[in-house]
């Protein structure tokens, strides 16, 4: 058995070994960013679930060159607790080929809601380095700071 102390110091390790994580996430997406040229908007609706992991599953819709794509999305995390609803919009960045938008994405959160009011920011990037920068406007009851893996395909 693990005394008190112990686990509380491998709990802290823990929880600082994932802001750690967080950091060099959000680092890297925030370099992305510097190097981005627009290529299109998107828009997304998700209800989102967490307890120390969390879950989401959505839709949106993405504009690119003068067309409307609408995709599905889907993923699991780490961070936050509760339950929200979220509407995302923002802009696409160095998407050259509509080929590059589905597949997988890693993701940096951070946002709040309570009731009505609640917002935040969202950062995903896939392996192709299609960005996406986002502002949330979220409802329920909610923390969200973490990390995901994100799914995305066309309906």
């Amino acid at each position: 058995m693990i005394g008190k102390s112990k686990a509380s110091l491998i709990q802290r390790r823990s929880v600082l070994a994932g802001a750690a994580t967080m950091g060099v996430a959000w680092g890297s997406l925030s370099a992305a960013a510097q190097e981005r040229v627009k290529s299109g908007t998107v828009e997304i609706e998700q209800v989102q679930v967490a307890f120390i992991g969390s879950g989401g599953i959505g839709g949106g819709t993405l504009h690119f060159r003068d067309r409307s794509y609408r995709f599905s999305i889907g993923g699991l995390g780490i961070g936050g607790f509760g339950v929200s609803r979220m509407e995302a919009t923002g802009d696409v960045y160095n998407l050259r080929e509509l080929s590059q938008f589905p597949g997988a994405y890693g993701s940096a959160r951070y946002g709040v809601a309570v009731g009505d009011q609640g917002g935040g920011e969202l950062w995903l990037q896939n392996p192709a380095g299609v960005l996406m920068s986002l502002k949330a406007k979220r409802t329920g009851l909610a923390v969200s700071l973490g990390a995901d893996a994100v799914i995305i395909d066309f309906k």
